[in-house]
């Protein structure tokens, strides 16, 4: 199975794989192919929960190609739990920026065909 692939499949449980580093620890997204903080390219699995909060987002009105039944929603940032990794993703039925103030707790419920899901807790 793909990097990718697991990436997806951890989402849908609520998760997110992530990689730490086998030389300094350093956390990274699963993305990454070299440590940022070392430049080892040694990782191992790591699996986060995938709580959080909302550091920031965009709401979207009009949708691109293809996204236009999910509006509105939100494009959000959330900042996971005890680490400094931020995930983007997808929450729907925001509207207003009352709907959705920073720092709301949040967490990943699934991805599909919009990305990673959020909603909140």
């Amino acid at each position: 199975m793909s990097v990718e692939e697991q990436l997806v499949e951890t989402a849908k449980q609520g998760k997110l794989l992530t990689h730490k580093c086998t030389n300094c620890g350093y956390l990274h997204l699963s993305t990454a192919y070299y440590c940022l903080k070392c430049g080892s390219k040694g990782f191992e699995d790591v699996i986060l929960e995938g709580t959080g909060t909302i550091a920031t987002y965009t709401i979207i009105t009009v949708a691109p190609a293809g996204f236009e039944k999910y509006t509105p929603y939100a494009f959000v940032v959330l900042q996971l739990d005890n680490t400094h990794l931020r995930i983007s993703g997808f929450m729907a039925g925001i509207t207003t920026p009352a709907d959705l103030p920073i720092g709301t707790k949040a967490k990943i419920t699934g991805f599909d065909d919009r990305g990673i899901v959020v909603e909140k807790q």
